[in-house]
């Protein structure tokens, strides 16, 4: 029952999101964008960022809440989550 004023919203979108031409250029360009990368590039670091900058927020203040005591845990960091805030 509710599908038909549905599906002519999503014709009514689908044709303003379509019409017109696209320039010349932006056409490659665009039909380039559309194409899904074939290889994914992932950089392994020794240093988590994130274990790293929870660690230097820690020597600032004091968590109110234990948000990132499990992911420091996990990351093997059990020692800096037992002195945290400990430098005032």
């Amino acid at each position: 029952m509710n599908d038909k004023p549905n599906q002519n919203m999503e014709r009514q979108l689908s044709e303003l999101l379509t019409d017109g031409e696209m320039e010349s250029k932006d056409k490659e360009e665009e039909a380039r964008r559309l194409i899904p990368p074939k290889y994914e590039i992932r950089i392994q670091t020794t240093l988590d960022p994130i274990v790293e900058e929870t660690r230097k927020y820690r020597k600032i203040a004091k968590e109110l809440d234990d948000r990132y005591d499990k992911y420091m845990e996990r990351a093997g960091d059990k020692a800096s989550s037992s002195d945290a805030g400990s430098n005032t």
